[in-house]
């Protein structure tokens, strides 16, 4: 794999392409530090911050990697319960980190944490996970950044948020879309300068094939997975291949399907583009209902509907079929009674309905020649890193300030919450109405009940007391 050119290297004479790249990559992280006040230049100059990664799957070594191009960070410590998921996120880190030195490696994150030498944790785990490792995070005095759903029930964000508070940690969840580009453009330009008039609706959707759906045979566990530790506080299914190469995610033992992991990122982009926060009300319906021939458990077909005051938000997915607007498989459409702006990870437009008023188009932002290391990395999502980016340089800000970052821990509570309360209505087949204050569905014993699932022993659930 490629890697970024280390610092000795830099100081040396080097051809011009190797220049120009630096300035890009300098001139790229002062126009996102821009936006972060006066103390964006202490984020770059400032001190090495020690970091520890728990989850060395995909996602959280793409995390790892996009901080480790921003700021200056020792990579002390990764944990992960597969050893060869392990070997292979140290030797990248060797390449990639100043220093050239092997992080630490662990199986358990609590033998990880129990150093209290971490100044940022990053949590890449599957969701049944999230909870218990970012209060202990929290817990051990680090700073965190936690990917999206933070939470598999409600009242395990419940916990997270208090002990963030209570141990006045700041915790940034990886709900990037807040730190990407275009989509921030579109937030200021259409929704924040009135284009769209009274905003009344929004639909959200997800299109993309992407429920795992087989009927693998059991198999014996091999030796490189601790399968125990992987599925922790979850219940125990027969082990049937490796778990973590995103066949979890067919499972409700261990997240919350497709609504837990996709309409989470758009209902939070509504959120924060209209500056909306808990619904009144949830209700959804849908089920397997086409792909019924393999093990999944988690619904090919369901739609759901977010109401506000005066407005309602609405999701729908299908896993199979195609998408309503080709443009826009995985989306939010914003509706107002002077138009309407179209928005994924990959785009957006403002469509008016005045012919006179000129549409205006927004394309993703691409940093390939800023960042070359990206064209060859594995797996990454191109669209995804410049926000990624930001999002990290904004959690920095937000350590630096011991302030509140973008993605704070409280919005991404609200956000996978609300998402969890739709597949809970489902369930129960009735509209709920959550009281954050009390911890309860209104009026509902039954779905009360559903807002904290059951752990498997010897783990404890960290639901805070009503």
């Amino acid at each position: 794999m490629k890697t970024s050119t280390p610092d000795t290297a830099r100081s040396k004479p080097a051809p011009f392409f190797i220049n120009r790249r630096a300035f890009l990559r300098t001139a790229s992280a002062a126009l996102a530090l821009s936006t972060l006040g006066s103390h964006g230049a202490d984020i770059v100059n400032g001190k090495t911050r020690r970091v520890g990664l728990i989850g060395a799957g995909w996602y959280g070594k793409s995390d790892l990697w996009r901080l480790v191009q921003v700021a200056p960070v020792e990579i002390v410590s990764i944990c992960d319960p597969d050893t060869q998921m392990l070997a292979g996120a140290v030797e990248i880190a060797q390449q990639r980190q100043k220093s050239k030195k092997a992080p630490r490696t662990y199986r358990d994150y609590r033998e990880m944490l129990k150093e209290k030498d971490l100044d940022i944790v990053l949590i890449g785990s599957p969701d049944h996970w999230h909870a218990l490792q970012a209060i202990a995070a929290i817990e051990s005095g680090a700073d965190v950044y936690l990917q999206k759903p933070i939470s598999v029930d409600v009242l395990e964000g419940e916990a997270i948020l208090a002990s963030a508070r209570q141990h006045k940690r700041v915790v940034q969840i990886g709900t990037q879309r807040k730190s990407t580009p275009h989509l921030i453009d579109a937030k200021k330009q259409v929704v924040d300068a009135g284009l769209l008039g009274k905003i009344s609706h929004v639909d959200m959707c997800c299109y993309y094939h992407m429920r795992a759906n087989g009927n693998p045979p059991v198999e014996p566990v091999p030796a490189y997975l601790d399968y125990d530790m992987w599925t922790g506080p979850a219940p125990l299914r027969p082990y049937d291949g490796i778990p973590h190469l995103r066949w979890w995610r067919t499972f409700m033992e261990y997240g919350n399907g497709i609504v837990g992991d996709m309409c989470v990122h758009m209902l939070d982009t509504a959120r924060w583009m209209l500056g909306i926060g808990w619904p009144k009300r949830i209700s959804s319906s849908g089920g397997i209902y086409v792909q019924k021939d393999g093990k999944s458990n988690i619904s090919d077909t369901q739609s759901a509907i977010f109401e506000y005051d005066g407005l309602t938000a609405s999701w729908e997915h299908r896993t199979w079929g195609a998408p309503n607007d080709p443009d826009y498989p995985w989306a939010i459409f914003i509706h107002g009674e002077k138009g309407v702006l179209k928005a994924s990870t990959m785009r957006a437009d403002f469509l008016p309905l005045d012919k006179s008023t000129q549409p205006i188009h927004f394309e993703c932002l691409y940093e390939k020649e800023q960042y070359p290391e990206d064209v060859t990395e594995k797996a990454i999502e191109l669209n995804a890193a410049p926000a990624t980016r930001r999002h990290m340089l904004d959690f920095l800000a937000a350590i630096e300030q011991r302030s509140r970052p973008v993605a704070d821990i409280e919005q991404g509570h609200i956000s996978t919450a609300s998402c969890i309360l739709a597949n809970v209505a489902m369930q129960v087949g009735r509209t709920l109405s959550y009281d954050p204050a009390k911890k309860e569905v209104t009026g509902d014993p039954e779905a009360t009940r559903l807002l904290r699932r059951a752990y498997r022993q010897p783990w404890k659930h960290p639901a805070v007391a009503a």
